[in-house]
């Protein structure tokens, strides 16, 4: 499936419905406008260079409507970070993929203080070139037979690339992950399937779109369905996200735990009555949060599980299968193989080993990068880099990235499994992030960062009853907040850092 002819099909189906509520601009736009404004975008993206275009636009209609523009016109959307760093992801998108064009707003670059890199246009003087005739030529091709549309459009196939994202580089520089038509529309059915999505919900889009969490749930989705998409540009405006949950009567949010944290801390009775869905990623969802959700607002959060290079969902749970601390059954169409990070054998039912993924939503590759993509894909199995295992029942239960277990007298410790812990003892009083140090002697230790003072014997107290000795954090640092990237995870690398710089001290 075309991800942008799909797009045609939904917006004449579903004309007179709104499909975007940008709460970022205060414009509700229905379907058959945002089909027009498509069409004209479209047509002006065609006059740029063939091949990628970056984009670089916070959520909002004119973000979504840029993403399908650019497919319609035959390019590719470059999807850039502009949540930090944002001229050096700039200048790193365009030489990774050699090119040049860059759209994005004048009114962020102003509020992010980021300097215009050269190749740079502004949406805002592209509406502004936006003439009568423009507007004429796309509201009357709006109206013919699908047939005659799609002669205006690009055609390609479904193995074509629909984006190109990147990885978060926080082990070395960001990959830049290509995603096809297939990869994305076949995790969207794959994902709908088991949590019964259908076009009268109402989708929460707070996620940035250069995440895949994102570009996935909170775009493809509600447009695959004829949703309606509620947008707003800051995940981290808490109290104005439940205003706007509340005022809009949103159905679905997902979000990333640091995020789903503050909109339970900032939620007020009722804030939440209209969800029939709240969905968790990106991190490991803690035992604390769960509970906090259910007790507060009557909410199950549903943990799901994937990746950039996986279209992202490769497991969740469901109201009919729930595991709590899992992160559900694999979708549909999807496989799962967990391996001996040793041996490379099969391990059975309760085994942790590397978690590998097979299907129709895994990436094509990574850009001009055989190495590396010969390296993650063998024999069509996509090496996640991920620890888990699956247990008799087939529910998947994810350990963390093999980089965050760490060796200690002999023994393998997942920092994962201490993090949640930790967290379910901290409850709502902090937030907490375990990396490792070195020593010495045992050649690692593990340190606590967590955003308020606590009573250090009391919480070792506590957690010396759920935890095994070597797996108790020798230090805790205070920090104001947790570092975190664009996409709300937060960056280990960064913690680890901190920490480091201020034991020295």
């Amino acid at each position: 499936m075309l991800l942008h002819r799909h797009f045609v099909r939904i917006a004449r189906r579903y004309g007179g419905k709104e499909a975007f509520v940008d709460r970022t601009t205060g414009r509700r736009i229905k379907y058959a406008k945002a089909l027009i404004a498509g069409l004209i975008l479209a047509d002006k993206y065609r006059r740029f260079e063939e091949g990628f275009i970056g984009l670089m636009i916070p959520n909002s209609a004119g973000s979504a409507l840029s993403v399908l523009a650019t497919l319609m016109a035959g390019r590719i959307p470059v999807m850039i970070n502009y949540s930090t760093g944002a001229e050096s992801n700039a200048r790193y998108a365009q030489r990774k993929c050699n090119f040049r064009t860059i759209v994005t707003s004048r009114a962020l670059i102003e509020k992010i203080n980021c300097p215009v890199v050269d190749g740079m246009v502004f949406i805002e003087d592209i509406m502004a070139g936006v003439s009568w005739v423009d507007k004429i030529k796309a509201a009357l091709l709006s109206k013919l037979p699908d047939s005659f549309i799609f002669r205006k459009i690009h055609a390609g196939n479904e193995d074509d690339n629909a984006v190109i994202l990147f990885t978060s580089g926080s082990e070395k520089d960001p990959k830049a992950v290509e995603l096809t038509h297939r990869n994305i529309s076949s995790n969207v059915e794959s994902f709908s399937a088991v949590v019964s999505l259908s076009h009268e919900d109402r989708m929460l889009a707070n996620l940035p779109f250069f995440h895949v969490f994102g570009l996935t749930v909170n775009l493809w989705t509600p447009l695959y369905h004829g949703m309606t998409t509620v947008l707003y540009a800051n995940p981290l405006d808490y109290k104005m996200v439940c205003d706007i949950v509340r005022e809009e009567q949103v159905t679905i949010m997902a979000g990333t735990p640091s995020f789903l944290w503050g909109y339970l801390r900032k939620s007020e009775p009722g804030d939440f009555k209209s969800f029939r869905l709240v969905v968790s990623g990106a991190d490991k969802c803690p035992d604390a949060l769960r509970a906090g959700y259910l007790e507060r607002h009557g909410i199950r959060v549903i943990e799901g599980y994937g990746t950039t290079e996986t279209s992202p969902v490769i497991s969740a749970n469901t109201f009919e299968n729930y595991r709590p601390g899992s992160t559900g059954k694999v979708l549909p169409g999807v496989q799962v193989r967990i391996e001996n990070y040793e041996t490379g054998q099969g391990c059975g039912p309760g085994e942790t080993g590397r978690i590998l993924v097979k299907g129709d939503l895994v990436m094509k590759g990574y850009l001009d990068d055989f190495e590396e993509t010969s390296m993650r894909i063998r024999h069509g199995w996509y090496d996640t880099g991920d620890m888990g295992y699956l247990d008799e029942d087939g529910f998947l239960w994810h350990a963390g990235r093999l980089k965050r277990f760490v060796k200690i007298g002999g023994e393998m410790v997942s920092l994962v499994k201490v993090e949640d812990v930790l967290q379910e003892v901290l409850g709502e009083s902090a937030e907490c992030c375990v990396v490792e140090v070195p020593d010495a002697l045992k050649g690692a230790r593990i340190v606590a960062a967590v955003t308020a003072a606590i009573d250090e014997k009391k919480v070792l107290k506590q957690l010396a009853g759920k935890l095994p000795a070597i797996a108790l954090p020798r230090r805790f640092v205070v920090m104001e907040e947790l570092p975190r990237m664009g996409s709300g995870k937060v960056d280990f690398r960064k913690v680890a850092e901190m920490v480091q710089e201020r034991l020295k001290t």
